[in-house]
């Protein structure tokens, strides 16, 4: 069997762990000869990259790693597959995406509302200049990218690469989903056929087949009605992440037509969720004293005694297994189905060719083949409409430097509606990102 070459983009990323223990799980069905971990924080990745020398050496020590700062050293013609899992800014920028508009009596949230806006116009720079990148040394290599907001990104990437067949969006949350109705219903998730449609964060499911081909939603539905909802690692996450998972109950009781993507509670009741926000200690806050703080110290801790055995970060999450399994069908043409982010070109008949829906597709070595989902109700295609509208207006904001468009856009969102607070936290985050952003004129 082929063995591959890798580059991880992001190697200091909390989230690096689990993806190593994936790598080390998958050797037999996706064997790497070399894996290269590349981040501009050196000090971070130094880290994960200490305690990844100390886990291959006890479970994967025949693959050849190392991890760099210097892009000639991880972008290389050899490469198979480039992972990326970037934030450009780090948490003292997503801390402000969030803290910002809390301070103005709006969601403030790393992926949804004017949070993400500001973390889609930063990473819009990055991704592309990444992609340029690994371009200029290999035109072959696959580029599974996770970089949020992904449905900004994924909307700029194909603005800017229309012909890069190779560049795949791509989101672990409707595959934690999956785990989580799994759970529910003592399945494996990848038992599960799965129908969806949607934009990335902001999409539902509206059939949900077993091996057999019958339809579990409504069980599944009816399971959530009755006893709520939780993530399938929920003794792992943190406080936020319980109470998004519980919003599901709601969402399905006002709306049950589809179960839904937990991201839509932010859209669908802003009011309820501001209300529990707390300005002072946001989702960023939460994570360094909490996920942050626990992989990191027990990183170093592996590294220091010099063995993994026994360690609480070295878990299997859906992060790490979801990208692996994607390359997986990839590298060996199997053709799974997977909830991926594609040009709608006809997929949604009743919404526009050039939108980035999330939908089923098999995936092949020749690229995803999407699944028709045909025409959605009316009430989905309008909330849809609108949220592509803002995505689409940000990454012209971004590329024709326009301050009208980027108004334009947050007045659009339904985190914000009022175009008077588009305005007041435009301003605000203009001032905040000066370095990040283009000049809006």
């Amino acid at each position: 069997m082929k063995k591959y070459n890798v580059t991880i983009v992001g190697g200091g990323s909390t989230w690096t762990p689990g993806l190593l223990k994936g790598i080390c799980n998958r050797q037999n069905t996706f064997p790497i000869k070399k894996l290269v971990m590349y981040d501009i924080n050196a000090e971070r990745q130094a880290v994960i990259g200490e305690f990844a020398k100390v886990l291959f050496k006890e479970e994967y020590p025949e693959i050849e790693f190392s991890y760099t700062n210097d892009k000639k050293e991880a972008f290389t013609e050899d490469m198979d597959f480039v992972f990326c899992q970037i934030r450009t800014g780090g948490f003292e920028m997503r801390e402000k995406d969030e803290k910002i508009p809390l301070s103005m009596g709006i969601i403030g949230q790393e992926t949804c509302g004017p949070g993400g806006f500001a973390y889609g116009m930063r990473s819009i720079r990055d991704m592309v200049q990444l992609i340029e990148d690994v371009r200029a040394v290999n035109k072959n290599a696959w580029i599974l990218n996770y970089t949020n907001p992904a449905a900004i990104v994924a909307v700029a990437l194909q603005e800017i690469f229309p012909d890069d067949k190779r560049i795949l969006n791509i989101c672990d949350q409707p595959e934690n989903l999956l785990r989580s109705y799994g759970k529910l219903l003592d399945m494996h998730e990848r038992d599960f056929d799965p129908v969806y449609f949607g934009l990335n964060h902001f999409g539902w499911f509206t059939h949900l087949y077993d091996p057999e081909g019958n339809d579990l939603l409504p069980v599944l539905r009816q399971k959530i009605l009755d006893g709520g909802f939780r993530p399938a690692d929920a003794e792992q996450r943190d406080k936020s992440w319980l109470e998004t998972y519980a919003m599901v109950e709601q969402m399905v009781r006002d709306f049950p037509d589809f179960l839904p993507n937990t991201y839509l509670q932010y859209y669908l009741y802003p009011d309820k969720v501001l209300d529990k926000l707390n300005p002072e200690f946001t989702r960023t806050n939460e994570v360094q004293a909490g996920r942050e703080k626990r992989v990191f110290e027990d990183c170093i801790k592996v590294a220091k005694q010099g063995t993994a055995r026994g360690s609480n970060v070295v878990h299997n999450d859906a992060h790490g297994e979801f990208i692996l399994i994607v390359a997986e069908s990839i590298a060996h043409n199997k053709g799974d189905n997977f909830i991926v982010i594609l040009k709608n070109n006809g997929i949604i008949s009743n919404l526009p060719d050039d939108a980035m829906v999330e939908v089923a597709a098999s995936i092949t070595s020749n690229g995803p083949r999407p699944y028709a989902v045909g025409e959605i109700p009316t009430f989905y295609k309008g909330l849809i409409e609108s949220q592509y509208a803002y995505e689409k207006l940000t990454v012209e904001a971004y590329l024709e430097g326009s301050y009208a468009k980027a108004l334009q856009a947050l007045t659009l969102n339904r985190t914000v509606v009022s175009a008077e607070k588009a305005r007041e936290v435009l301003d605000a985050l203009i001032e905040a990102n000066k370095g990040y952003w283009p000049k809006l004129k």
